[in-house]
């Protein structure tokens, strides 16, 4: 069988070829817990838990890392300001 993906850049699918065969990476961000759970945060454990399992269907081997976001996020994505994070807890006075 043969993996075929979409590239944005060139705007047609391609031939799914890992760089280093049969070893794949993913690297994967999770759910941003800073406010309240949403339908978000299950579509992409589901979305690559599917791409995950069909990697190893097809005998890659494949390393699947999935971070839970964090402290360090600071409002309006600016490198300024407080911590989204610690801003929640103390508004809800955890």
């Amino acid at each position: 069988m043969e993996l075929q993906v979409y590239n944005t850049l060139s705007r047609k699918k391609e031939k799914f070829e890992p760089v280093n065969p049969p070893f794949v990476g993913m690297y994967v961000c999770g759910p941003t817990v800073y406010g309240h759970g949403h339908l978000g945060h299950g579509r992409a454990a589901v979305t690559f838990d599917v791409i995950f399992r069909y990697l190893k269907h097809l005998g890659y081997k494949v390393r699947y890392v999935r971070n839970v976001t964090d402290v360090g996020h600071l409002e309006n994505d600016a490198d300024v300001g407080e911590d989204k994070i610690e801003k929640r807890a103390r508004l809800e006075r955890l």
